[in-house]
Order: C-alpha cells, then sequence, then structure tokens
C-alpha cells in the first residue's frame, strides 16, 4: 500500500525527515534510510532545509524508491523557483514516479550558508499548492493542456500551537481549496493544545500527521519553548529534560508517540539526523 492507500484506509502511519546531504553522494542518505526500511511508511526529504544549499529533494527522493524501494515525500519551497520552475521541477518529479510532495514556502537566504543568493518567492505555499492540484488536473497554469496529468498526494503544514484556532482552520480551508490531500504539522509537546487542534479540524476529514522532534538537550527544549513562533512547552516536560536531559527528551518522546496514535492519522518524526534515538522510539511503541 502507498502512503495515500494507507490514509484513506485509515491506517496510522509513521514518516521520518531526513536532511539531503551537501555531497554529490547519497550513500549516507541510504544507510540511514536502511535502517529505517519496515519501520516507516515514507521518509520526507527536506529542500535545503534553513537555506543551506544539499542535494535536490527530487533526485535523492528517486534514487530512494528506485535504488531502496522506500516511498519518500519530497519537499518543495517556493525560495529558488519561479512558476515556470516549479511547474517544470513538478513534471520532472511526476515523470520520476516521485508523487508525494510538502508544499513549502521557504526560509530567506539570509542565515543561510548562500546569505547573497537572491530569494524568488514568485508564490507562497498556497500558491505552489495550486501548482500541483492544476497539474493533477491536466493543465499548466496559463491553462494549456498537459499531454499527461500528474498524479500528485499533496501535503500541506500545519501549525497546532496557532494562538486562533479558527484563524488556523480558515488556513486550513483554504489550502484544501487549493488541493492539500494531507497535513503533516509543527512539533507538539502539549498533548492537550494538540488534541483541540484535531478536533477543531476534524470536520475537513483530512489526514493529519503531528509533529515530534525528540528533545535532546535543556538547552534545545527551552530554544524551541522561548525562540520557536507556534512550538511551546508544557512546564512538566522543561523541568523532566532540565533533570534528565537526552534520556528524559526520549521518553517524552515515547509518551507523546503512544499519545498521537490515539487521536491522529499519523506522526511526522523530525529526528535531526538521530536515527538511534529514532528506531528506539518507534519500537517502544
Amino acid at each position: 500500500m502507498t502512503l495515500r492507500e494507507k490514509h484513506q484506509s485509515g491506517k496510522f502511519t509513521i514518516t521520518v525527515e531526513l536532511d539531503p546531504p551537501k555531497s554529490s553522494s547519497a550513500q549516507k542518505i541510504f544507510d540511514q534510510a536502511a535502517r529505517l526500511k519496515g519501520k516507516v511508511d515514507a521518509i520526507n526529504i527536506a529542500d535545503s532545509p534553513m537555506s543551506k544549499m544539499r542535494m535536490s529533494p527530487i533526485s535523492l527522493s528517486y534514487l530512494l524508491q528506485h535504488n531502496k524501494g522506500i516511498e519518500t515525500i519530497f519537499h518543495l519551497t517556493c525560495r529558488d523557483r519561479n512558476i515556470i520552475g516549479l511547474q517544470s521541477e513538478l513534471l520532472g518529479a511526476a515523470a520520476l514516479g516521485v508523487n508525494n510532495i510538502l508544499t513549502l514556502t521557504g526560509d530567506k537566504p539570509d542565515n543561510g550558508d548562500h546569505p547573497f543568493a537572491q530569494a524568488v518567492f514568485e508564490v507562497d505555499s498556497m500558491g505552489l499548492l495550486n501548482i500541483a492540484h492544476t497539474l493533477n488536473q491536466g493543465k499548466d497554469l496559463a491553462n494549456n493542456d498537459l499531454e499527461e496529468a500528474t498524479n500528485f498526494y499533496i501535503g500541506t503544514t500545519g501549525n497546532p500551537g496557532a494562538e486562533d484556532f479558527e484563524i488556523e482552520r480558515q488556513k486550513l480551508a483554504a489550502k484544501i481549496a487549493n488541493g492539500a490531500n494531507f497535513v503533516q504539522t509543527q512539533p507538539i509537546y502539549d498533548l492537550e493544545q494538540a488534541k483541540r487542534y484535531i478536533d477543531a479540524m476534524s470536520e475537513f476529514n483530512i489526514p493529519i500527521m503531528l509533529g515530534l522532534i525528540p528533545l535532546k538537550s535543556f538547552k534545545m527544549a527551552t530554544y524551541l519553548h522561548e525562540k520557536v513562533p507556534g512550538i511551546s512547552l508544557t512546564q512538566d516536560i522543561l523541568d523532566r529534560v532540565e533533570k534528565g536531559g537526552k534520556e528524559a527528551g526520549t521518553e517524552i518522546a515515547i509518551e507523546t508517540l503512544e499519545q498521537i496514535k490515539k487521536i491522529a492519522s499519523g506522526v511526522h518524526i523530525m529526528p535531526l539526523n538521530d536515527i538511534d534515538t529514532t528506531l528506539h522510539i518507534i519500537d517502544h511503541v
């Protein structure tokens, strides 16, 4: 079964996000993916995350699917391409059989490893959703017919930590109208907040995979809590990680995943390339 079919059948799904290498060799990712095979339903491949130049997520996704038999979700951002380039990339992905996409606006280049690069942002993630959806209908953005339509399973992002769930609900409604088929959210640490988010979005009947980042240290926990918009940690979690460090963070991730299985369609784990911890969490739930 594909990820799409698993969602349609109501199966709980697990995805793990990996960063592409700063290399022309994919061997490092092959090794990581081989350890995850059979444990996860798909692997997300980021698109030059934090504006740090990396291998093409579409090429890497194809290599993983073709050579390793592991389903992928490639990220595509609006930072680096205009609408012609975005459509071209998507047609190429479709030709390679890479059909799961997560649509993102993308980070500005300012804080990346090429701060002098020029950002494009001709459209944002909403516009990219519309592009992928339009190609699925057999048209390009100029309303010209394609010789063959694409068949993308289109993902979008969600924010369970939003201050106003009504605004977040309206955003998701607009994303679905523009073609979104499933949701992967920012990491959650407040389960009650996550439950309220799931309840608020239940009317849309769209698969929602809640995000999970295992905490490695108290420093990391406080940074996420204080510096990253949309992420808030409960005082109990902060206290536990301050006392127990990475071990406590892993225990919290296991407990959180156990609860996510009860309320959501899946979990999207962002392990910051810590495959050992990711496998430990999955194996203990």
